[in-house]
């Protein structure tokens, strides 16, 4: 995992990503690095890509999208989730990482 998804203590668990907004589909793309990458075709202006994220990772992970919620990175592509209702290892599996 190497510390890209990580206890998030009471509030979850926190999943750093790296964004790409505007691409072609909708989709995890595997590891960059420290960070998942994820792509979405929504562009980045008003908070649609945000909100494609928390769709995606809530589709892919099988969880609520009001359990996903994004805690830092809101205007920068490298972001921090948090997921509540599931642990480290659960969203690590899903993931393949």
């Amino acid at each position: 995992m190497s510390g890209i998804v990580r206890e998030g203590g009471d509030s979850g668990v926190l999943i750093s990503i790296k964004a790409v907004p505007g691409a072609k589909r909708d989709e995890v793309s595997g590891l960059l690095g420290d960070r998942l990458k994820i792509r979405v075709s929504a562009p980045p202006e008003g908070g649609k890509a945000n909100t494609a994220i928390c769709r995606l990772i809530a589709k892919e992970l099988g969880v609520r999208v009001q359990q996903v919620e994004i805690v830092s990175g809101h205007t920068n592509p490298e972001k921090v989730v948090r997921v509540t209702g599931m642990t480290p290892g659960e969203v690590a599996e899903r993931f393949g990482i």
